[in-house]
């Protein structure tokens, strides 16, 4: 059977009415306090510091409005702490809704088995950077150096994108041919030019050609968009006196040019 690539997963998070309260990893906290009556066991056991698991525990003392938490005398080593009748409660109800939203994932993701397509746009409509440029595509060519590697990315309309990044990051998201990414190109990184033939070379690497669809004149500078095709459509930030030097308009054949180490290359969690 053929495993699906994605699945739909959410993140309880308790409010209360002065806002966001705990999440998983405080709830697991206090859980764990609840089991071993120990801070300090019950932080290694989720993963915190000492210091850090007390700061949570302080945290959530002061927002609830009652501790959840309290220092007992004469425990294991001479004392010890462990949850208030209150904050049993809290965790019961947290597991209660954990289980309840198990629940309704489970179903969300049965009914939604036939929508990956749909649901991985929604995923990359979802990315807020401070790049201008995103551009979605598969994997298509990896070369592998000592330190950098060049991957390469293909869009729906065909055009290329080269990225250089490092080997580290390559093996961090665990990159290989076939895969979807998103290429991020700050609009500041992107050239404009104009009759640009297949003889001139350049060392920028990328080297994007389509038509100006927008030219959007400021104070100082000017967002230049040119579409390439298939949907995709690249921006530049120049200045407005360059885009008069290149007699930029709608309708005007352009390229966008820019350097493979300007790319950021972004995968899925």
């Amino acid at each position: 059977m053929t495993l699906p690539s994605f699945r739909i997963n959410s993140a309880l998070t308790v409010e209360a009415s002065r806002g966001p309260f705990a999440g998983r990893r405080w709830m697991a906290l206090l859980a764990a306090i609840g089991q071993v009556e120990s801070i300090s066991a019950a932080a290694r056991e989720v993963g915190l510091s000492y210091k850090a698991a007390w700061d949570a525990v302080d945290a959530m003392n002061n927002l609830s409005g009652q501790p959840l938490v309290e220092r007992v005398v004469g425990g294991k080593g001479g004392g010890g702490t462990r949850l208030t009748d209150h904050g049993r409660r809290l965790v019961e109800a947290w597991r209660a809704v954990e289980e309840e939203n198990g629940r309704f994932i489970e179903r969300l993701n049965a009914r939604m088995s036939g929508a990956g397509a749909e649901l991985d746009t929604l995923g990359r409509l979802t990315l807020l950077t401070s790049a201008r440029n995103h551009f979605a595509g598969k994997v298509v060519r990896i070369a592998s150096g000592a330190v950098n590697d060049e991957v390469e990315l293909e869009l729906s309309g065909g055009a290329r994108i080269v990225a250089i990044i490092t080997h580290e990051s390559l093996q961090h998201m665990a990159l290989a041919v076939g895969d979807s990414a998103v290429a991020l190109i700050k609009a500041s990184s992107v050239i404009v030019a104009t009759g640009v033939d297949g003889d001139v070379k350049l060392s920028a690497r990328n080297r994007l050609k389509g038509t100006v669809s927008r030219v959007q004149p400021g104070a100082v500078n000017s967002e230049v968009v040119i579409d390439l095709g298939g949907g995709n459509s690249v921006a530049a930030i120049i200045t407005n006196t360059s885009a008069q030097a290149l007699q930029l308009a709608e309708g005007v054949e352009a390229a966008a040019i820019f350097k493979a180490s300007s790319v950021i290359l972004a995968v899925g969690a």
